[in-house]
């Protein structure tokens, strides 16, 4: 039987995690049925450096919080050794920046909005762009909400292959050279591909999703989704980031702390439901677990899961669990940021972390501990 990290020196003690205030049922690791003596030793592996920098692990399954612990790591600094800033403990209240996850907080945000009958996801998305207006022609017109939610706008974007910190890679250069206007820097690019046909990551189109979304209910993001999404689920604080001509950076810059990440799984794992109040629609929800057309087989740098596919801005893929495959999806963020719903066991994940220069090792953590303690 696996024991966690053999070779690690046993020295964490499983703790039931505190009951708060905040709408997140408490429970033990022995009522939902999973060992802790395996995850004590995932505790003792990340103490003996085996993963890097794993700032908390959360284990909700069936209706509660079972596991939950915080560890020492650096908070996120863009120009400092290996994206590392201060060295700090971890905890409940710590706002933890939660890259790439920012992309399915904003799908779940563009979903309600749809739901609400602002806008539709077929809809092209000049329709919501009356400043930008210019860049709606040589195929581009065509483009749609579902394509930005996708990654298959056609539009050249290099996001993964060059390297971070300088204007070669798109990303970057949206906020090294493009403050004034990212929109503009985004719909410039040439339509090299067909939209809706191919897959290419890129944070612009979560960019130009967040000024979709602001056209067509009258609001920015930030306000819209403290009123549909984060009071409901009772979220606060939440942190975004704006460029300076006042469009807010949909790609990766919202601060949460873990237990509101886990909200947001819980929601979704409850099919839009949270404590009964229907926050985001089942169809929504299925749409983010389901692959669109060719997503799949994707491979993703620092990433040790394998080739996974994509839907509305989730990760999907199989895992092992108790000797059997098992469908997830995830909200997956640069560095070791992640909320794992896995309906089969009834469970919600989250990891924060700071292993934004080495391999996450989250699919090795999520296995060998998380799904194999299960009895």
């Amino acid at each position: 039987m696996l024991n966690g990290c053999s070779k690690c020196p046993p020295i964490y003690t499983y703790k039931v995690p505190v009951a708060y205030d905040d709408g997140l049922q408490i429970g033990t690791l022995e009522e939902v049925g999973m060992d802790s003596s395996i995850l004590n030793g995932s505790i003792d592996c990340i103490h003996a450096n085996r993963y890097d920098q794993v700032h908390a692990i959360l284990i909700y399954k069936d209706d509660r919080l079972v596991f939950e612990e915080y560890m020492e790591g650096n908070r996120y600094k863009w120009d400092g050794r290996y994206y590392h800033g201060d060295r700090i403990q971890w905890h409940k209240d710590s706002l933890h920046m939660i890259m790439s996850c920012t992309k399915s907080v904003t799908s779940a945000i563009v979903g309600i909005a749809v739901d609400k009958g602002y806008l539709d996801e077929n809809e092209p998305i000049f329709d919501y762009l009356p400043g930008h207006q210019q860049y709606k022609k040589g195929g581009k017109e065509n483009i749609t909400i579902e394509h930005l939610l996708t990654m298959t706008t056609g539009l050249a974007w290099d996001e993964w292959g060059a390297a971070h910190g300088t204007s070669a890679n798109d990303i970057d250069r949206i906020y090294i050279e493009c403050q004034k206007d990212p929109l503009a820097c985004i719909l410039e690019k040439e339509l090299i591909d067909t939209p809706g046909e191919k897959f290419t990551y890129s944070g612009g189109n979560m960019i130009i999703l967040g000024e979709v979304l602001k056209n067509a209910v009258g609001t920015d993001i930030k306000d819209f989704s403290e009123q549909h999404l984060f009071k409901p689920l009772g979220i606060d604080p939440v942190i975004w980031y704006r460029f300076e001509n006042g469009v807010f950076a949909c790609d990766g810059s919202i601060m949460l702390t873990p237990r509101n990440m886990l909200k947001i799984g819980v929601t979704f794992l409850d099919e839009g439901l949270w404590d009964g109040q229907r926050i985001i629609s089942k169809e929504w929800v299925e749409k983010s677990q389901r692959p669109y057309k060719d997503n799949k087989d994707i491979n993703v740098p620092l990433d040790d899961m394998g080739k996974m596919d994509y839907a509305y801005t989730w990760w999907l893929k199989e895992v092992s669990a108790g000797g059997k495959d098992v469908k997830m999806y995830q909200a997956s963020g640069w560095g070791g940021q992640e909320i794992i719903v896995i309906p089969g066991t009834n469970m919600v994940v989250v990891f924060t972390g700071g292993n934004y220069a080495v391999n996450k090792h989250i699919r090795k953590m999520l296995e060998k501990h998380i799904l194999s303690s299960i009895q």
